[in-house]
C-alpha cells in the first residue's frame, strides 16, 4: 500500500515539475515591441476612455511608441539645452527652451503652459541700435544735453 501511495506521490510531483517546465515564462507587449514604454497600461487606459469600441493591440503599440518618441526628442533637446547652461539637471526651464527652440514641438505644445518655465528671451528689431556709431551719438547728445 505505502509503495502504491509513494508511486502516486511521486506521479503527482513528476506531473507538477513538468507543468511548470513547459510553461513559457509571460513576456510583456512592451518587450515584445521593444519599447520602454508600457503597452497594456496604455491599452487599458484606451480601453476605459471608450474613444472605440473595441481597440486593436497594434494600436496600444502605435501610440506607446509615438510617445516614447516625443519624450525622447524632447528630453535629449532639454538635456542640450541645460549642458548649454552648464547643469546637470534638466529643470522645467529647460524644457521651456527646448520645446519654444523647435519649431515642430512649439507648433504641437502650442497651448501648454510650463509651470516655472519663464519666457523665451526675445528683442524686437525695431529696439536694437542699428549700428554702432549711432548708439554712441545718441549717448554723446544726450550727455551733452543735461
Amino acid at each position: 500500500m505505502n509503495s502504491q501511495m509513494t508511486a502516486s506521490n511521486s506521479n503527482k510531483n513528476s506531473e507538477i515539475t513538468k507543468s511548470k517546465k513547459s510553461r513559457a515564462k509571460p513576456v510583456s507587449k512592451s518587450i515584445k515591441a521593444d519599447l520602454v514604454f508600457p503597452v497594456g497600461r496604455i491599452h487599458r487606459h484606451l480601453k476605459r476612455g471608450r474613444y472605440a469600441s473595441q481597440i486593436r493591440t497594434t494600436a496600444a503599440v502605435y501610440l506607446a511608441a509615438v510617445l516614447e518618441y516625443l519624450c525622447a526628442e524632447v528630453l535629449e533637446l532639454a538635456g542640450n539645452a541645460a549642458r548649454d547652461n552648464k547643469r546637470i539637471r534638466i529643470i522645467p526651464r529647460h524644457l521651456q527652451l527646448a520645446i519654444r527652440n523647435d519649431e515642430e514641438l512649439n507648433k504641437l505644445l502650442k497651448s501648454v503652459i510650463i509651470a516655472q518655465g519663464g519666457v523665451i528671451p526675445h528683442i524686437h528689431k525695431e529696439l536694437l541700435p542699428k549700428n554702432r556709431e549711432d548708439f554712441q551719438d545718441n549717448v554723446d547728445e544726450n550727455e551733452n544735453a543735461q
